[in-house]
């Protein structure tokens, strides 16, 4: 039987870029997203995390990334996140610093790092500021100078990428993971028509046609749902506590206004009284006549 299967759901996106019997799909995604950014093509890549479906499945707190090591000793991080959250960009910066800082080991110089490279799959927007749904961040001056080529962090944003004309290696992954749910595997487009995407439908097939794998991707699924709906409950709560404390500041800053404005009342009844006083006197000299001329 038949199963829609989501390819962004975390234990079928490590299936299909952190099994070793996937490897050449690792291979292929890295140079399709980094290969203008490579000084070569990666032609191999050890999994540091490889993916086991019984571990996976049966543990809820399982690791989602994807962590590989090529033939240069770079390092590159895969990950999907399907629900943006305030803290996001601060953890994923965090975790390219925690992995580039993992390679220095008791007694190593600073010469042993090696460029590091992070992937993250987005499912939600994140860079409300930008209609680029491909985003690349490296240290740089205002030049553009860089001040180490050591990699750097790769954002692609589903939900803002938009073509049916697929024309680049990277389009193509970017439209599997967004529209992979939907593809019909006895009857692919003719952008899915490559060796790469054939093994990947593949990957989508096991999940999809047996029932033991196929039930343990439903439970994952509603996990996560499950997970993203306290988040976004979290998130409201939040929201509504700040509202809820911004109200009460503007409040008590109109207290503290009409107090104010109270305590001054007296004082400036006794000024406008002074001047009106100050308006009626008599000028010096003047007996209230004008005299003889």
């Amino acid at each position: 039987m038949h199963h829609p299967i989501d390819p962004k759901i975390d234990c079928v996106f490590k299936a299909l870029l952190g099994a070793e019997s996937n490897r050449a799909l690792l291979i292929h995604f890295l140079n399709a997203i980094l290969g203008r950014d490579l000084p070569a093509p990666i032609t191999w890549v050890e999994i540091l995390n490889p993916y086991n479906d019984k571990e996976f499945l049966d543990d809820k707190l399982s690791i989602v990334d994807v962590k590989a090591r090529d033939a240069r000793d770079c390092l590159h991080q895969i990950e999907i996140q399907l629900l943006i959250n305030r803290d996001l960009l601060a953890r994923i910066l965090y975790t390219w610093a925690d992995l580039y800082c993992s390679q220095l080991h008791s007694g190593q110089d600073y010469s042993a790092l090696k460029p590091t490279y992070a992937i993250w799959l987005l499912g939600e927007n994140l860079l409300a500021d930008s209609s680029d749904y491909a985003h690349d961040f490296r240290l740089r001056d205002a030049q553009a100078r860089p001040l180490l080529d050591h990699g750097g962090i790769w954002l692609l944003e589903l939900n803002k990428f938009h073509t049916d004309q697929i024309q680049t290696e990277q389009e193509r992954w970017l439209k599997f993971f967004k529209d992979g749910e939907a593809l019909d595997s006895s009857a692919l487009p003719s952008w899915m028509q490559t060796p790469e995407m054939t093994q990947a439908m593949n990957t989508l097939k096991t999940f999809s046609e047996k029932e033991r794998a196929y039930h343990r991707y439903q439970a994952r699924q509603n996990y996560l749902r499950e997970q993203r709906g306290i988040q976004r409950h979290l998130e409201e709560l939040r929201v509504e506590a700040e509202q809820e404390r911004a109200k009460a500041e503007q409040e008590r800053a109109a207290k503290e206004q009409a107090l104010q404005e109270k305590d001054a009342a007296p004082a400036e009844i006794e000024r406008l009284k002074a001047q009106l006083r100050d308006q009626g006197r008599p000028e010096s000299g003047d007996n209230g006549s004008r005299g003889f001329e």
